[in-house]
């Protein structure tokens, strides 16, 4: 194994040895739920367990998705640890106040009040002072009442929360996790949340290592860029053969069967659009849909579970189908009833998807809230119930053995070197190991410790390891294509694992600065993620070669590449340029649960993995239909409606009302930004109305998508090898 290969593996496991060991220390140091909340005249506030069983009903119930926890979660309904702070702190000052004295003085004892920690770890007992312990009683009853009776210009249906005892449990939690941000943690001048959210009631601020590690990460960027640029120019220019389409060759079985996978990831695809159009609307309307009330049989939660959840599972499932594709393709052999498998892998995996949207549906509407096998799982992108993530997962390893077995007689060939087969297998194998990492908590799990697995997920296996397992098999159809010598390619894909995982394992800590993690994380999550950057300052010349690539192979292949070229444009614009917009601490603390999140959501998400899917896709599809010419208008429409459209959407609407939240955070605070008075006003309703224009156009370039695939599945089914 050639040097590079070496640094590669030592840079993987530098990171992850890092990334284990700040795991072991958000456990260590993880905000402590105590097991009593008294009052200084010895009155129980909350029992054992009580705010446990909280946490577990907010989360059964949807959790992430109506509103939500230390900023992350959905953005109509508040943020329920601002909102509960500043409500508590509000009802606390009102008290200091009544006991006499200044305004000043009061506001200075309110500040006291909760920054003083008074947890004793011996007992398990938080003491609040009489004003503080009042108040507590009067925002948890405030709470309660919204969760029991709903709030529709929240998108809260009434009864969301069917008691009042289920409500008051939920208020707990949510007031446990106001107390975190305000209380010091132990040695530090700080709260467990960094001083996260912004709050004057209790004397919350942004921290100055906050400013100083966002300086550091700014200027390592800089440095990293330079460097960067640097290379890329110093590397020797080489001859390339005459680009060439792939042979051509009959579509094997089990690749015509591939073919169906993505037709039902263009349905899925569909449904995602329908359920981003209810859930974009129901920021104007709560819960309806222009007077017809949808709030008992598709509520706001559910409609954002089903499209977050439809997009990972459609962008997964052309990937997987890629991988399908490519083993009889590399090979040149198909194995005996290889077939069999992939269809029956098909309709598994159409099981699991049905099964899993409905159990969150079902979750949401309060007949399996209770079940966290069949129901809702409460966090974003891994909302799907156990059981059905136990089958995925299970899919996913059968997926693994279908694709290494149709690799088997292609790998010979690489016998004693690391060469792409091989490096596809392991980026293959790396799937199913990291969504893996979603078995490591329950609903039952500190919620510090669930988000630091949860971004295992959501980072390292979206992010990560589904991003290199797409590199190579571009590299692989490159070099078959004589756009690349292997050598070029194995070069191109060890730099980019270096720089994307060697940045990407730590600066996944990015998405966990003000989630009860210790300060250093945030130190390494600001540096590191910064470092994600720079490998994508070149993206311009990878965007002139995949265009240049495409125009010179022809035979249909100029479609691939263009969609291909949307990934590197939207890979700098939407992972880069916005993901620096909620990248360093000192901006993040100000926009933590807002819309600038969803602007770097929607522009990475789609923008980068949605074009990459569609990419492969067509890769595979014009590789099993070589002799059939491609109606190329559909196309056309597609990716000028997908990429214009997307762009006027984030122009017109989550841009403007992202930035004008981040204005009111930083006048006013955090639980300002969130609240309806913003939320709800007329500005931010006439920028959702604004997203109309851009949506409708992507939703004609999907449409264009989604019928030319419709028709290239058919033809690659009537397109048979002689026998």
């Amino acid at each position: 194994m050639k040097a590079r290969w070496w640094l590669v593996l030592l840079v993987l496991l530098a990171g992850f040895g890092v990334l284990g060991l700040g795991g072991k220390q958000i456990a260590q140091n993880a905000p402590p739920i105590p097991q009593r909340v008294m009052a200084e005249d010895g009155a129980l506030l909350v029992g054992p367990g009580q705010i446990l069983e909280g946490q577990v009903s907010y989360l059964g119930h949807g959790g992430q998705h109506i509103g939500s926890i230390w900023g992350h979660g959905a953005y109509l309904a508040p943020d329920w640890t601002a909102k509960a702070l500043h409500q508590w702190a509000s009802h606390t000052l009102e008290g200091a106040r009544a006991e006499g004295g200044s305004a000043a003085d009061a506001q200075a004892k309110t500040i006291s009040i909760f920054q003083s920690n008074r947890y004793e770890s011996s007992t398990g007992t938080l003491t609040l002072s009489p004003a503080q312990a009042a108040a507590y009683l009067k925002t948890r009853s405030e709470l309660a009442k919204i969760a029991v009776e709903g709030d529709k210009g929240a998108a809260i249906p009434a009864h969301w929360i069917p008691t009042l005892q289920e409500g008051e449990r939920v208020a707990d939690f949510w007031l446990w996790t106001a107390w975190t941000a305000a209380a010091r943690r132990p040695g530090a001048d700080h709260s467990y949340t960094q001083n996260w959210p912004q709050e004057s009631l209790v004397g919350n601020s942004i921290t100055p290592i906050s400013h100083l590690w966002s300086i550091l990460s700014i200027i390592l960027l800089i440095l990293g860029v330079g460097l960067m640029v640097w290379h890329h120019a110093s590397q020797p220019a080489e001859e390339f053969p005459a680009p060439q389409a792939i042979p051509a060759a009959p579509a094997t079985p089990s690749q015509r069967w591939s073919a169906i996978y993505f037709a039902v990831a263009m349905a899925l695809f569909l449904v995602q659009i329908g359920m981003g159009v209810l859930t974009a609307h129901d920021a104007v309307e709560g819960n309806g849909l222009y007077g017809v009330d949808l709030s008992h049989i598709l509520p706001y939660a559910a409609s954002r579970t089903w499209h977050l959840q439809l997009a990972v599972f459609w962008i997964a499932t052309c990937w997987l189908a890629t991988g399908l594709y490519l083993g009889p393709k590399l090979s040149a052999k198909e194995p005996k009833g290889q077939w069999l498998g992939v269809a029956g892998l098909l309709a598994a995996l159409v099981v699991v998807v049905v099964g899993a949207l409905a159990g969150a549906h079902q979750a949401i509407v309060g007949k399996l809230s209770g079940s966290f096998l069949l129901g809702h799982q409460g966090y974003e992108y891994v909302e799907l119930g156990r059981l059905w993530q136990i089958l995925l997962t299970a899919g996913m390893l059968i997926w693994l053995v279908l694709v290494l077995r149709s690799l088997i007689p292609a790998l010979k060939g690489e016998r004693g070197r690391l060469g792409l087969l091989k490096l596809f297998v392991l980026s293959a194998v790396a799937i199913p190991l990291f969504y893996s990492a979603g078995f490591m908590y329950t609903r039952e799990t500190h919620i510090a410790l669930a988000e630091y697995w949860r971004w295992w997920v959501v980072h390292l296996w979206v992010e990560g390891f589904f991003e290199v397992f797409a590199t190579v098999a571009i590299a692989l159809l490159s070099t078959r294509m004589g756009l690349l010598r292997e050598s070029t390619a194995l070069r191109a894909v060890s730099t980019s694992m270096g720089l994307f995982l060697g940045s990407g394992v730590i600066g996944t800590f990015h998405h966990l600065y003000y989630t009860g993690s210790p300060a250093s994380i945030s130190a390494l999550g600001s540096v590191f993620s910064a470092l994600e950057i720079v490998p994508l300052t070149i993206v311009g010349f990878e965007i002139t070669q995949s265009l240049r690539a495409g125009k010179a192979i022809g035979s249909g292949y100029e479609w691939p590449f263009k969609f291909f070229a949307a990934v590197c444009f939207w890979n700098l614009l939407g992972a880069g340029v916005f993901g620096m917009l909620i990248n360093p601490p000192s901006v993040l603390y100000f926009g933590q649960g807002l819309n600038t999140t969803p602007i770097h959501s929607h522009a990475a998400l789609f923008g980068v993995y949605g074009f990459l899917a569609i990419s492969l896709m067509l890769f595979a599809l014009r590789g099993m239909t070589p002799d059939k010419a491609w109606d190329e208008k559909w196309l056309k429409i597609g990716f000028w409606g997908l990429n214009l459209g997307l762009v006027l959407m984030l122009v017109f609407s989550l841009i403007p009302s992202g930035f004008y939240q981040i204005a009111q955070s930083l006048e006013h605070g955090t639980w300002f930004a969130r609240s309806a008075e913003v939320v709800q006003s007329p500005l931010m309703r006439t920028f959702t109305w604004l997203r109309m224009p851009g949506d409708v156009l992507f939703g004609i370039g999907a449409l264009a998508v989604i019928l030319f695939t419709f028709k290239a599945v058919i033809g690659a089914w009537g397109w048979r090898s002689a026998e």
